[in-house]
């Protein structure tokens, strides 16, 4: 048998984490057992969906490399066969016009809960045999009356539903549009769905999934029901809890993989391993061994595991996404030193890429004001220092790292001072603060003309606060 699993979202807002985690499930399952993914769009609710959420469905799905072999698939451009589908359940009765109104199934519930019933519809129209000319209908599937529907969920176990629990559920409303039960099962059935891995607030839909595709003389796929995400607070994962869309942690300055890597591993284990290359996951995640209770986001792990990839992943992968980044910040990265080359000089200093382009504007860009917690380092006793250095560097024949820490080096000897008394004022006068890559790094970076240019401007800055009575 091939493995064919499917990532099926409604496109009615963003990719949300918990979506995004199923889709990778789904895919990983399918990945490890030379399967087939499919993405299929579920946009049947023709009001709610929009083509901005499925372009911020396809995209999320783009930047985390979950690629996907077949689709993606619209609901919205299948209703012939699902017409076709509820036609033929028609002709062979296992399924049948309902004619009853609006007000009598409204009274039938609230009879049903005063009474402390389950609420269900009571098969009235199931054996009428009168068609009732002009008048609006559904189409409700006929579900069994006696017996059970047993889940054996890859996830929770061994699920059994009584058909008497399950009522006629309705499979085309009276506009003749299909239902969402009807078309997932006419769909699974179509591309040959062999297993389902979605969220566990699907797992009712199961039983009755299952009684439709018996009807239609299918074998039911093997499913299995992924628990919710919590919040740290324990409640559901929602907007309060933060950025819960896929694209926002993008523009949060998280890497793809990092995000992979901590989703993989809410509800996954596999001994007390933490960080997973896509080979280790390819190889390792069985379904099987996803916890079947719900999970806890915690935002402070995900920040370590992005660090961590900014840290190890080629510098080039991470320039890469930190391009759009600086883009963001109206810097174009040709207009100075390789991104590669900066990304290499500060990832040991950044948790997100966010962070890492705000401390980068400097090799590109001049900067406004000096931080003014860095102007005790810009005073007449570093005058000395500024300006050996500024004379030493303009004589320079090349401009690599080894040369300019030497200049730096024998600068502090020649004055008398501690390497820091050199070091800081000068990185000051070049990046405007006092944090930065190793001096010389930065140096190099920089370049000849902004170093000497930035220098210049530091002096005159010491000159003029001199003038004016500063230290």
């Amino acid at each position: 048998m091939t493995i064919r699993t499917r990532f099926a979202p409604s496109p009615t807002g963003y990719l949300h984490i918990g979506g995004a985690r199923t889709a990778l499930f789904s895919w990983l399952y399918a990945r490890r057992h030379g399967g087939t993914f499919i993405l299929r769009i579920e946009d049947t609710d023709v009001e709610r969906s929009t083509v901005e959420s499925v372009n911020a469905i396809l995209e999320g799905m783009t930047w985390l490399g979950l690629d996907y072999d077949e689709g993606p698939f619209y609901q919205s451009q299948r209703f012939d066969r699902y017409r076709d589908a509820i036609g033929q359940l028609m002709a062979e009765g296992k399924a049948y016009k309902c004619y009853c109104s609006k007000e009598r199934l409204d009274a039938l519930r609230e009879e049903q809960m005063a009474r402390k019933e389950k609420p269900r519809y009571d098969g009235l129209c199931r054996h009428r045999k009168d068609q009732p000319e002009g008048a609006p209908y559904v189409v409700r599937f006929r579900n069994p009356t006696d017996g059970a529907v047993v889940v054996d969920d890859m996830i929770r176990g061994r699920v059994v539903f009584q058909n008497t629990e399950l009522d006629d559920l309705i499979i085309s409303r009276s506009d003749g549009t299909p239902t969402y039960n009807f078309v997932v099962v006419v769909d699974d059935f179509d591309m040959k769905i062999t297993h389902v891995i979605r969220g566990d607030d699907h797992l009712n839909n199961t039983p009755r999934q299952i009684n439709i595709l018996k009807a239609m003389g299918a074998e039911p796929p093997k499913y299995a029901h992924v628990p919710m995400i919590l919040g740290e607070d324990g409640a559901r994962l929602s907007k309060r809890h933060g950025a819960v869309s896929v694209m926002q942690y993008r523009d949060d300055g998280f890497l793809p993989e990092a995000l992979l890597n901590y989703l993989v591993r809410l509800g996954w284990s596999h001994g007390d391993q933490e960080i997973f290359t896509l080979d280790e996951m390819f190889k390792l995640f069985d379904i099987n061994n996803v916890n079947h209770s719900a999970s806890s986001f915690n935002a402070s792990k995900l920040l370590w595991l992005n660090q961590h990839y900014i840290k190890s992943s080629d510098p080039a992968h991470v320039a890469h996404h930190l391009s759009i980044h600086m883009g963001a910040l109206g810097i174009d990265p040709t207009q100075g030193p390789s991104l590669v080359d900066v990304v290499t000089a500060q990832r040991e200093r950044a948790k997100t890429l966010v962070e890492m382009a705000q401390n980068s504007v400097f090799f590109y860009r001049d900067f406004a004001d000096y931080d003014p917690a860095a102007t005790k380092h810009l005073t007449v006793d570093a005058r000395p220092a500024l300006e050996e250095l500024r004379a030493r560097f303009s004589a320079l024949s090349g401009w690599q790292a080894e040369p300019l820490h030497a200049v730096v080096q024998e600068t502090a000897e020649k004055l008398g001072l501690k390497l820091g008394k050199v070091a800081q004022p000068l990185r000051v006068a070049v990046t405007g603060g006092t944090v930065s890559p190793p001096i010389d790094v930065t140096l190099a970076l920089l370049g000849r003309n902004k170093t000497l240019a930035r220098l210049d401007r530091a002096l005159s800055y010491i000159a003029i606060k001199s003038e004016a009575g500063g230290a």
